[in-house]
């Protein structure tokens, strides 16, 4: 599933079920960019200390990756560390 259908099933996934979204006042494109944009606020903040060591990074990229997680999206085997 690409990036877009993995943020907004898990999105909609939170929403109350209807059989028609009538009070949903936004479309499926601004909600995904409004959770894209969160996730972006996130990610910035964890990178814009400058001051760690290289093993800090590693941590900060974890963290990363739970964000983009945290969207829905599965960041595949690449991730599984343990």
């Amino acid at each position: 599933m690409d990036l877009y259908k993995e943020i907004l099933t898990k999105i909609l996934k939170e929403q109350k079920i209807e059989v028609v979204f009538l009070n949903l006042k936004i479309s499926a494109k601004e909600i995904v960019e409004m959770e894209c944009y969160r996730a972006l606020q996130k990610i910035k903040s964890l990178m814009e200390d400058e001051g760690l060591e290289d093993k800090d990074y590693f941590i900060k990229i974890e963290k990363i990756v739970w964000v983009v997680e945290q969207l829905g999206s599965d960041s595949g085997s690449r991730h599984d560390f343990g």
